[in-house]
């Protein structure tokens, strides 16, 4: 990552992992603390299990688009494509990033709202309403489209779309780039695997004892 690299994330799971994690700490020390028996080390396999799956699907994902090339940083792994090797950025039920041999990589952290997507085009229609009626000499004060004053309020794409046409316009850009160049490498993230397997078999051990 450079400094002049553009960061996505969601703002939503951002929030979500870190009432997770906050939940996670209270109860697990808790147990920790004032547990008795076996409680203290069943407390801290769960921990170790669910807080590194938490980081992993909450607080981690993000997107680093630079100038010659994307990061895309999804749970458990890391992708990194010169943008000469990306072959294309679609859109459907997920956002994903084809790479020119094929191969399709999620995009975490630009989730998909359809409710977004709905919301954007109700904001289309009745710009698309306040237009026609003034290329007509009127003035729309309310109707099915809703209030006037609403019109011109709020982006006329979802967040997710507008993020897709940024990283597309990028690649179109940088594309062709001599420094846009290289291979796509996929790094896994043992420092997320590691402990959650351990935390796992410490807890499948720990109820097999009984």
């Amino acid at each position: 990552m450079t400094t002049n690299d553009r960061i996505y994330r969601s703002p939503m799971a951002l929030v979500g992992g870190v009432l997770l994690l906050a939940l996670a700490g209270w109860l697990g020390i808790d147990a920790l603390i004032r547990g008795e028996g076996r409680t203290p080390w069943l407390a801290l396999a769960a921990l170790l299990t669910f807080v590194p799956l938490v980081v992993a699907y909450t607080l981690r994902p993000a997107v680093f688009a630079g100038e010659d090339r994307l990061r895309v940083r999804n749970p458990l792994r890391v992708v990194t494509l010169p943008w000469g090797e990306v072959a294309s950025l679609r859109s459907g039920y997920t956002n994903e990033v084809v790479a020119n041999s094929g191969d399709k990589y999620q995009l975490w952290a630009v989730p998909v709202s359809l409710r977004g997507r709905k919301r954007a085009a109700r904001r289309q229609q009745r710009r698309d309403a306040q237009a026609a009626a003034a290329k007509a000499g009127k003035r729309v004060r309310g109707s099915a489209f809703g209030p006037a004053a609403d019109l011109d309020e709020g982006p006329l794409r979802d967040e997710g779309d507008k993020i897709m046409e940024e990283l597309r316009a990028l690649q179109e850009a940088r594309g062709k780039a001599a420094t846009s160049q290289g291979e796509v490498t996929v790094r896994w993230a043992y420092e997320i695997i590691a402990p959650a397997v351990v935390g796992a078999v410490l807890l499948a051990v720990l109820s097999a004892l009984g």
